[in-house]
């Protein structure tokens, strides 16, 4: 451990002693490429069940913790400066930490994890238990309270779907981003959408009530302006913010939304369907049970048009022993509860 190579961010822990009795706790980081969630937990014994609800001492927020987004400089700070603040509203200081599980988007290769494990080395004392996993297993974890064992499915500006079987093996599908087919993501359906508007007004198309929806939508009068208004700021949250567009248009019965809503339905069926077939979650006559985490904002449900509940249907055809869970806590919890687990199953 390194203690004084960001020296002001760990200041409080010469200048605020230790709460009398403060115990050992775990952290669990949720870094994605918009916000980055700590959890201070305490250490639990042993239950079948976990509490309910489950303990946690402090919470903590900062900014974007993707090295391939804000490179590894920026990444490393912001990781310190959120553990430190958890730590330091729970009346905790590092010496007190028996484990951390980091669950941190752009972690897609075993490189990647040794490099955060090299950034955490330098924070922590060596008795530290240090993990360090994709995000989408911090949101697999946040449905099983920590138990790797069963598929997520991640839709909201992005999506992937990451499943784990109970003796350790793991898959992915899609992932990639918009660019490489992620085309069941809120970026996918409000870009599809985008170009439906585009291929209607030039006559490549048919009519359709996204056109005058997505215009009053973003205050413009011509689809001719929504070239500028794209290529302006073609960031990805911005395009998805669309989709609720997309979904009242499908109600009010617009066939190429609909369309394009049964295509996403598809598509994120399609990620979870080839993450179930090559862990063999779904057992030897395809009918066994497992757990299947629906997590993000485009798989919430609306008024009539719910996409979650037609993935589920898609899903159930093929494998019906997949049982839905719905999070009743948030991944940085999960990534707390990992830790937890890795480090009892360590001792």
């Amino acid at each position: 451990m390194k203690p004084y190579r960001n020296g002001e961010i760990w200041d409080f822990e010469h200048q605020m002693p230790v709460a009398a009795g403060a115990g050992d706790v775990i952290l669990g980081v949720d870094g994605g490429t918009t916000s980055t969630v700590c959890i201070c937990m305490p250490i639990l014994p042993f239950s079948d069940p976990l509490p309910d609800p489950v303990p946690v001492l402090a919470r903590a927020v900062a900014g974007c913790t993707n090295h391939n987004s804000v490179g590894e400089a920026a990444a490393r700070e912001t990781l310190e400066q959120v553990m430190a603040e958890a730590l330091a509203k729970s009346g905790s200081t590092r010496s007190a930490v028996r484990a951390v599980c980091l669950a941190v988007s752009g972690v897609n290769h075993p490189t990647d994890q040794q490099r955060i494990l090299d950034w955490m080395r330098d924070i922590f004392p060596s008795h530290v238990r240090l993990y360090v996993q994709n995000d989408a297993v911090a949101a697999l974890a946040c449905g099983t309270l920590g138990k790797l064992h069963g598929c997520v499915l991640i839709a909201g500006t992005g999506t992937i779907a990451y499943g784990f079987t109970e003796d350790g093996r793991e898959a992915r599908a899609a992932g990639a981003g918009p660019t490489l087919g992620d085309w069941g993501s809120g970026y996918g359906i409000a870009a599809q959408a985008l170009t439906a508007v585009v291929r209607a007004n030039d006559g490549r198309g048919p009519d359709t009530k996204l056109t005058s929806s997505i215009l009053e939508e973003l205050g413009l009068s011509s689809p001719d302006e929504l070239i500028g208004w794209t290529y302006a700021d073609p960031s990805w949250a911005r395009i998805a913010a669309l989709v609720p567009v997309v979904v009242s248009c499908a109600e009010a019965g617009d066939e190429v939304a609909n369309n394009i809503l049964f295509d996403s339905v598809q598509e994120l069926g399609l990620s979870v369907k080839a993450v179930v077939q090559r862990l063999g979650l779904c057992g030897p006559e395809g009918k066994d049970s497992f757990p299947l985490v629906m997590v993000g904002g485009v798989l919430e449900a609306n008024k009539r048009w719910d996409i979650g509940i037609e993935v589920i249907k898609c899903i159930s055809k093929d494998y019906p022993g997949a049982v839905p869970i719905r999070p009743k806590v948030e991944p940085a919890v999960g990534a707390a509860l990992l830790a937890w687990n890795f480090y009892m199953n360590d001792l």
